[in-house]
């Protein structure tokens, strides 16, 4: 997959993501022995994460916004890299010796997808997630490179999708490309994490209520509403107001409010400036669709916004809202 991966970038669907585009990382997807000289094979692991299901939203009346599910818990680079250790020094005790090795989870360039596919944990869906036929797609993914052969196991040659295209059709900024891959300056993931300044006017009101993620080409897709189960690793369970935030709270968050509520959580990435411009986005989005008191209530809440927030990306897009 790595001739896709430099295609992608060359069409820019990496938006602000220059990470991913730099030299290193490139020669580094290309050969992995330029992160482990001595690897000998990858190990490619797999964390479920609870569904969306799993949660019942509260009262569709009222002011609240979601959170895509794999950060409704604790954070996954600390869950999984304390196992990724474990592991390892299971490995070295079975072995009898050290074996060098490096472990990543999203947190290195690597080309996880291709190599969860080689290793046999599912395809690679329409939706550009990984997708096992009894699991779902609703995992994390975790690479431990290893100085040492092992067994291989038989790669998933099948691809599952069939004709099916709910992911694509249901995606609300029409971000899933045709090859597999998608547009990631369209993508509502990107848009609410990754992307770190303003939020193109065009594409805010697609952005719904979501305030950090999107669940929606995985909500849709047969394999996860079918077969994958609801229920995740304990570690990743709900913590108490974060799947579904109240709007009118949210917006309130002082800098010490936001680091107490997102102790330990992926929500942290995109630091409270980046989440309130979230929030100021999806209240204005609820209320231009319900009117009546929730619009009434919204407009005392961005106005309050441009009155005391102290971060302009913040009052900007409450403007923007209002």
């Amino acid at each position: 997959h790595y001739t896709v991966y430099e295609a992608w970038l060359g069409s820019g669907h990496h938006g602000e993501m220059g990470y991913l585009a730099s030299e290193r990382a490139r020669q580094r997807r290309a050969d992995p022995r330029r992160i482990l000289p001595e690897c000998q094979s990858i190990l490619v692991l797999g964390m479920r994460y609870p569904a969306p299901e799993l949660v019942t939203p509260p009262n569709s009346s009222g002011n609240y916004g979601r959170v895509s599910s794999y950060a409704w818990g604790d954070d996954y680079h600390e869950v999984i890299v304390e196992r990724l250790k474990g592991l390892v020094a299971f490995i070295e005790e079975q072995v009898g010796s050290a074996v060098a090795n490096r472990w990543y989870t999203d947190t290195g360039p690597i080309l996880e997808r291709d190599l969860a596919q080689r290793a046999g944990l599912g395809w690679i869906g329409k939706n550009t997630c990984l997708i096992n036929p009894r699991m779902g797609s609703y995992f994390f993914l975790a690479e431990i490179l290893l100085g040492i052969e092992v067994e291989m196991d038989a790669p998933f040659v099948a691809d599952r999708c069939g004709s099916c295209t709910r992911c694509i059709d249901a995606c609300p900024t029409n971000c899933i490309l045709p090859n597999r891959t998608l547009d990631a300056s369209r993508c509502i993931s990107y848009l609410t994490i990754e992307l770190k300044g303003a939020i193109p006017p065009n594409l805010r009101p697609f952005v719904g209520d979501w305030v950090f993620g999107c669940d929606v080409c995985q909500q849709v897709c047969p394999w996860n509403q079918r077969f994958g189960p609801l229920e995740g690793d304990p570690a990743f369970s709900p913590q108490p107001g974060v799947p579904f935030p109240d709007f009118l709270e949210e917006i309130r968050l002082t800098p010490e409010d936001f680091n107490h509520k997102f102790k330990g959580s992926s929500v942290k990435r995109t630091k409270r400036r980046g989440y309130l411009r979230n929030v100021a986005v999806a209240l204005g989005n609820l209320a231009a669709g319900q009117g009546g008191e929730i619009a009434a209530e919204a407009v005392a809440a961005l106005s309050k916004v441009l009155q005391d927030e102290p971060e302009p990306l913040v009052r900007a897009h409450a403007a923007w809202e209002l």
